[in-house]
């Protein structure tokens, strides 16, 4: 399916980013920036295909998504592209919230379409889970290889807009068809998620 390549790769791409920056702001070397960027990019499809039974894992059948994290996490270590990620706080926390976002919104979907293709009988808990597990995994593992705990405990409320996006992909995937579904499901989670950022909100927090 032509259209999940895509979203696939454009993910990735937003992923790759995101995990090279925090890589470069550890002040990592190039492998670590390297595996940083590779991990946030296919971490969470890996965990997702060995939920769903699938080996080896598509990242490791295609070798085009680890390929493309490793080549995008390389041109971001570069000097001169990361002197523009490293100036300014603002800028950086900006760009890693956009990247951020727009792979959390294409992934969740991308696993809602990888689990329903999965499954003979559709499971709207199974199919959300994974959704939501291919959204957030691998900024999981980014961050605690990077040493900090992960993004979706403490910042707004991450996994919780993936969770509404993946849910509304699933459900409208019988109505309107797997297009249609997922790029309103991909829609509704970037936009919950630079909503909470922008107006703070926040689930309760342990005081």
């Amino acid at each position: 399916m032509q259209i999940l390549f895509i979203l696939e790769i454009i993910g990735t791409i937003a992923f790759a980013i995101s995990g090279a920056i925090v890589g470069i702001q550890k002040k990592m070397d190039i492998f670590g920036v390297s595996i940083l960027g590779l991990t946030a990019a296919v971490g969470g499809g890996i965990l997702r295909d060995l939920i769903l039974n699938i080996t080896p894992p598509a990242a490791f059948q295609n070798p085009a998504f680890a390929a493309t994290a490793i080549v995008v996490s390389i041109l971001v270590f570069i000097p001169a592209i990361r002197n523009v990620f490293e100036h300014g706080k603002k800028f950086y926390e900006a760009l890693i919230l956009i990247m951020d976002s727009i792979g959390l919104g294409l992934f969740t979907v991308v696993g809602v379409q990888v689990a329903t293709a999965a499954m003979p009988e559709r499971n709207l808990f199974l199919i959300t889970f994974v959704g939501v597990l291919t959204g957030v995994g691998g900024g999981i593992l980014r961050d605690v290889f990077a040493g900090n705990t992960p993004y979706i405990f403490i910042k707004h409320f991450y996994a919780c807009a993936s969770i509404i996006g993946a849910w509304t992909c699933a459900l409208l995937w019988p109505y309107t068809g797997s297009v249609t579904a997922m790029i309103a499901g991909a829609a509704l989670t970037v936009v919950l998620r630079l909503l909470a950022a922008r107006f703070r909100w926040s689930l309760p927090k342990a005081k």
